[in-house]
């Protein structure tokens, strides 16, 4: 790992982004047009955190240089 990018490049990054994203939308009630449940908002974020956690962990293990 001896290239390096620009942290907006890094899945990584990006994937802890969305999961924090959809952490704090959960945390301030957030909801989504079109949705008048309370269930299908927090399954909606919750889907939106495991997906951005997910992105996180794969980003990390298949990276090939650092960022900046």
């Amino acid at each position: 790992m001896d290239d390096s990018k620009n942290w907006y490049e890094s899945r990584t990054v990006w994937g802890a982004a969305l999961a924090l994203a959809a952490s704090l939308a959960g945390l301030f009630g957030v909801e989504i047009v079109g949705l008048s449940s309370e269930e299908a908002v927090t399954a909606l974020t919750a889907a939106a955190s495991a997906i951005g956690a997910a992105v996180a962990i794969f980003g990390r293990f298949d990276a090939r240089s650092r960022i900046r």
